[in-house]
């Protein structure tokens, strides 16, 4: 999950929630009182999940993983009665290699858990051996300049939400090689960890040298500065063999349930296949594509048929470079799209939605998240969706709207070897179905 957290999840925001319910909610009670069997089909859904990711982890673009897994998806899907297609999708491949870090002066000397950020370059056949600079925000780097030329500038950072603290995983690296850096090292982009490094993806600016950059622990992070601010030299060596080779194609998944009334118009839902190279991805997006996969098929189940065509689909490549979010919105140009709904915060207890919509459709909205009062997920946000449907968003105004849920430890697994079934509950995942089907259905009729 990438850009979607540092708009729906900054913190900025204030939530809402509607109290009494109208016109339009006693228009798909009727709908919500078959929906709502969903929560109690029990752990069908956490088994589907976890057995996806135990024989597909590791889903980065580019690799066999992925694509095995998404042979295996579209196999189970035409087995349980779904006409599926696939649109095609080139991504980018950038391939982690070998990669360690060690602190050989100052303190301890010891290992450091590290993991290279998506999109890096290696550190040139060699490991590159540094004295250490430690700064806690770019101000502080600005200030202390004339002293990074030859360092391993190392970022850091305490968590404060993911939108601002992201930043210094993004841009770190170049940011230090302004100043003569050889390499950055940024803090795991988390509030907790268990010496658990936190990968995610970086960008070079064009007019800067590219050095290499990974992340630490926060545990680490916090080692090398307390050694500094004591006033001991510490030295890392930084071991990388990160690379990019050529494009390669992969697919988005595709599969729908055609509108009654408007069928040319299209309610779309998803949430994204790939994953990084270091987790099963069950948190991070195997369950929140899987989420909205199960709510058309609890719609199809109970006899419910939209007015508008509903569509779920799996985004390849959201992770390090969004191009299956960018292909779907190319190559369905000639589709008018009324709404697009993503899940891509996890799926904890849900909460309600957040969402780019207007009046009349926001109140209408609001209405119908009180027939979710049986989960405690009414609540509304006005935000900007999702990132695999930023797209849709940004080039032709589609309303979009994202799944919100209780996000207490979410980004402590997030993006970690850490994200794995065993983390996920079947009984909320059985709620976020719930939620995501009522909104879907609403908007498909509306």
């Amino acid at each position: 999950m990438t850009r979607c957290i540092l708009l729906t999840l900054s913190g900025f925001m204030l939530w809402s929630t509607t109290l009494m319910a109208g016109e339009h909610a006693d228009r798909f009670r009727p709908a919500a009182a078959k929906l709502i069997s969903v929560l109690h089909d029990g752990d069908s859904l956490w088994n589907y999940v976890a057995e996806f990711v135990d024989h597909y982890p590791r889903r980065l673009s580019g690799t066999k993983n992925l694509e095995n897994g998404i042979d295996w998806l579209i196999e189970r899907f035409k087995r349980e009665g779904w006409d599926v297609r696939t649109q095609p999708v080139m991504v980018p491949v950038w391939v982690r290699g070998n990669e360690w870090c060690k602190l050989v002066e100052g303190g301890s000397p010891h290992a450091m858990p590290m993991i290279g950020l998506g999109g890096s370059v290696g550190t040139g056949g060699g490991p590159v051996k540094a004295p250490v600079l430690v700064v806690t925000s770019f101000a502080d780097l600005e200030a202390k300049a004339s002293e990074a030329k030859g360092k391993i500038v190392v970022w850091n950072v305490p968590f404060t939400n993911y939108g601002e603290t992201v930043a210094y995983r993004y841009g770190g690296a170049s940011a230090a090689a302004v100043h003569g850096a050889v390499a950055s090292l940024v803090r795991s982009v988390g509030p907790y960890g268990m010496q658990t490094p936190h990968t995610g993806g970086m960008g070079y600016k064009p007019d800067v040298k590219k050095i290499p950059t990974a992340a630490i622990t926060m545990e680490d992070a916090m080692l090398l500065q307390r050694l500094q601010d004591r006033g001991e030299r510490c030295v890392v060596e930084l071991y990388m063999e990160a690379h990019t080779l050529p494009d390669a194609p992969s697919r988005n998944i595709i599969v729908e349930i055609k509108g009654t009334e408007k069928p040319e118009e299209v309610v779309v839902m998803g949430g994204h296949i790939d994953s990084w190279d270091n987790c099963t991805g069950a948190m991070d997006d195997a369950s929140g594509a899987l989420v909205t996969y199960r709510a058309l098929q609890v719609i199809r189940r109970e006899g419910l048929k939209p007015k508008r065509t509903l569509r779920v689909c799996f985004w390849t490549n959201e992770e390090n470079g969004l191009r299956g979010g960018k292909a779907y919105e190319e190559q369905t140009r000639h589709e008018p799209h009324f709404a697009a709904l993503e899940v891509d915060g996890g799926t904890f207890q849900p909460k309600g939605f957040s969402g780019s919509f207007t009046d009349p459709l926001r109140s209408q909205i609001q209405d119908v998240l009180t027939l979710l009062a049986p989960i405690h997920a009414t609540e509304w946000k006005q935000g900007s969706g999702g990132a695999d449907t930023s797209p849709l968003a940004e080039q032709r105004s589609t309303p979009v709207l994202e799944l919100g849920v209780d996000i207490t430890k979410y980004f402590w697994y997030h993006h970690t070897e850490a994200d794995t079934p065993d983390k996920l509950n079947p009984d909320e995942l059985n709620k976020c179905v719930y939620a995501v089907a009522v909104v879907a259905y609403a908007l498909a009729c509306m």
